[in-house]
């Protein structure tokens, strides 16, 4: 059973997902489909933390397909994400076909049996182009932290699913890798890219996504605490309380947060509990010190809004 074939509707992905513990807005849910329908990489970008990697990683659950990553970084080379050759394994053939008595094998003979597939390290890009079916889901994950060489190096692969090697020719996908693409955007990708993608745009979950992510993630966490983790999170992310922080907590952040509350027995929220793990919520001192003269704001209850 193919990837397009696995959910006939929308709503049929959505559950698989919710039971795996993935909770999506709908349109969201709906570049997924069209993604695995079209058989075409689907391009998701937002802020860190809003669940972007996590997504991938629940599609490769619900589909039963093998999740290779491909980590992506400052001044990543194409060998990394491609292949490699076995230098040391290509040295020692050579020097034993060489050193073989009355063996005919010119220099020639000896190069072209070296450049086999045997000696082909395989990297991401490869590996997910010769997984057997179902095929793989392969992630590109942060995208934007390459340079853009690298975007043009993928251009291949994200237009044809396939990838060229000089000394064995050109590579084919003979199944379809589901491919995610993320971006925190930390720069802005180049046109060819995006135009080779489906396009998402991810923002952080409304209270009630979050809430139903907390619930899933952390079930011993008592119904009190975790709409507390949901709303302090929540006004964490929102005007004016988001302006005094460099960057708000994430949703991995708030998952962490309610496990670490129900380890030290936590039964309701206060200054005091907020201030002994506030580690897990924001990792820069600067926003660590910044909550300290806002909790009483934090914690105060949401005004009533008359009708």
């Amino acid at each position: 059973m193919t990837a397009k074939d696995t959910f006939k509707t929308i709503d049929e992905l959505a559950q698989a997902l919710q039971g795996v513990g993935y909770f999506a807005e709908r349109r969201l849910i709906t570049a997924v489909f069209l993604s695995l329908k079209l058989e075409r990489p689907l391009l998701l970008e937002g802020e860190p933390g809003v669940g972007k990697t996590e997504l991938a990683k629940a599609l490769a659950k619900i589909l039963g397909r093998p999740l290779i990553r491909l980590q992506c970084y400052d001044g990543m080379e194409q060998r990394e994400a491609l292949y490699e050759w076995n230098h040391a394994a290509q040295l020692l053939h050579m020097r034993a076909a060489a050193s073989q008595t009355g063996s005919n094998a010119t220099p020639q003979d000896i190069e072209r049996e070296v450049y086999q597939k045997r000696f082909l390290v395989k990297r991401p890009l490869l590996e997910a182009l010769q997984t057997p079916a179902p095929g793989a889901l392969l992630l590109i994950d942060e995208v934007d932290r390459a340079d853009e060489p690298f975007e043009a190096f993928l251009l291949e692969y994200l237009g044809e699913y396939q990838v060229s090697i000089p000394e064995l020719g050109t590579i084919k996908a003979e199944v379809s890798p589901v491919t995610i693409l993320t971006s925190n955007r930390t720069r802005d990708l180049n046109d060819a890219v995006k135009r080779r993608c489906l396009y998402q745009w991810m923002d952080y979950p409304d209270r009630e996504r979050e809430l139903a992510v907390v619930r899933s993630q952390v079930p011993q966490a008592s119904a009190q605490l975790t709409e507390q983790v949901a709303e302090f999170v929540g006004r964490l992310r929102s005007q004016p309380f988001s302006s005094a922080f460099q960057r708000a907590p994430g949703i991995a952040e708030s998952v962490e947060w309610a496990k670490a509350l129900v380890a030290l027995d936590t039964l309701t929220l206060d200054p005091e509990v907020i201030q002994d793990t506030v580690g897990i919520l924001f990792k820069q001192r600067e926003d660590i010190a910044a909550i300290t003269p806002l909790l009483n704001d934090l914690l105060a209850p949401a005004p009533i809004t008359s009708l």
